[in-house]
């Protein structure tokens, strides 16, 4: 008897309650919760992530970055990410999303390190910070070294869909000691290509069409979170297609 395969993992990062609310109706898996994607995503405002708390019955992860821009911190900026790690821990979140580097664009495993420790129990996702760095191979090890329990990136492209022989390595190199989730560009067009190369068990988008960055509200809001809905339905259904064969 053909026994099916494990369905992948669908993480969704959502800017809004209605976003995220949409997701999870969707099928989404995991929230990311974060705001202002247009700087590639900062800490949510802890109202938001208490609302969150109360209407998702998914888990949340939580992104902790203090400011657009690089992910080289002072020592106050690492002060408000050790804050907003407890205020994450106190409305009950299931993870935090977090990642440092150090002046040289590589991965700051003693400050990651004492991030990680200081949000435990809760796992700790490495983001696409990863991304910035220089040999993908050096900073796998480093991030692995902090105790971080997960990794997002797009294999040190722009887009997933561009790094995947660097994905399949990481994924491969990785395994039994931390989980790579694809992510960057994440659509449902290439979401199975994407799996497939990778053998990746996990993958993160954000499934939002250029328009609805844009979104303003009322009727306008409404449509993008239908069509929003809709795209994050698609994917879903993809990865439980492929979990089926």
């Amino acid at each position: 008897m053909k026994m099916a395969r494990q369905k992948v993992l669908l993480e969704i990062c959502a800017v809004s309650l209605d976003y995220a609310i949409a997701a999870q109706s969707a099928g989404a898996d995991r929230i990311e919760l974060c705001r202002d994607l247009a700087c590639g995503g900062v800490t949510p405002d802890p109202h938001l992530i208490e609302a969150a708390r109360k209407h998702l019955r998914i888990p949340i992860h939580v992104l902790i970055r203090p400011r657009p821009g690089d992910f080289v911190y002072s020592a106050d900026e690492l002060r408000t990410m050790r804050r907003d790690v407890k205020n994450a821990k106190d409305l009950n979140m299931d993870g935090i999303v977090v990642g440092v580097l150090d002046q040289g664009s590589r991965v700051d495993m003693a400050r990651t390190r004492e991030l990680v420790e200081f949000a435990h129990p809760l796992p700790v996702t490495f983001h696409r910070a990863f991304d910035e760095t220089a040999s993908w191979r050096e900073s796998l090890e480093a991030v692995i070294q902090t105790g971080a329990k997960r990794l997002l990136t797009s294999g040190l492209r722009p887009r997933a869909a561009q790094g995947l022989p660097t994905l399949a390595h990481l994924v491969r190199e990785s395994q039994g000691r931390l989980s790579v989730m694809p992510g960057g560009g994440i659509n449902p067009a290439n979401v199975v290509r994407v799996v497939r190369a990778t053998s990746a068990r996990e993958v993160h988008g954000s499934l939002l069409a250029p328009a609805m960055r844009n979104a303003t509200g009322g009727a306008d809001r409404i449509s993008q979170i239908e069509m929003y809905h809709r795209r994050v339905l698609k994917v879903a259904s993809l990865l439980r297609s492929m979990a089926s064969k």
